[in-house]
């Protein structure tokens, strides 16, 4: 059965951390210390498992953040691995492991992780709605093709923010593109 996939995640890090990271032997080194079967790409890319966790990939991105992929057990696979001499521990134990490396990996524990997301997610809102409101003040008034085409072209840095991730732009470019009317 095919393990349970869940899309990639990418977390705020620590400033400096990353540096610290590969002065100390690099994310590889550092998986090794909460994962088995670790195998290293050139990029400082990893790829490892441990217990229910039959899959973990990671990696620094060129902004900083940690990038992760898990897969997990899931279906029979998962009963029978639960249901096996210490399965409930080594399950228990995949999730203080994983909980442990995003600690160490980010610089900052599940809560300041979870608030780092919504602050994150809060960015993204916000530059979503400066889009809204400039197409609707643009729709609604008169407004001079210079003016125009220089909304759209915030709009057009802020979408590709978006796209890629870059929340805390893509917020800027909003509040420039909310002063612009």
């Amino acid at each position: 059965m095919e393990p349970l996939a869940t899309p990639m995640e990418t977390f705020e890090v620590k400033r400096g951390l990353v540096k610290q990271v590969i002065a100390d032997g690099g994310l590889n080194a550092l998986a090794s210390d909460y994962f088995d079967n670790v195998e290293s790409s050139e990029d400082d890319s990893f790829e490892g498992s441990f217990g229910i966790l039959s899959k973990v990939t990671g990696k620094y991105n060129e902004k900083g953040k940690l990038v992760v992929d898990v897969e997990q057990m899931k279906g029979p696979e998962l009963s029978d691995f639960l249901s096996s001499d210490d399965g409930r521990e080594k399950a228990m134990e995949s999730r203080q492991r994983w909980s442990g490396f995003l600690d160490q990996a980010t610089g900052y524990t599940a809560k300041q992780r979870g608030d780092k997301a919504k602050e994150s997610a809060k960015k993204a809102s916000k530059a979503k709605s400066a889009i809204s409101q400039a197409r609707h003040f643009m729709e609604m008034s008169n407004v001079e093709e210079e003016l125009a085409a220089q909304a759209e072209e915030l709009i057009s840095e802020i979408e590709d923010a978006l796209k890629n991730g870059d929340n805390s732009r893509a917020a800027s470019r909003g509040e420039k593109l909310g002063k612009l009317f």
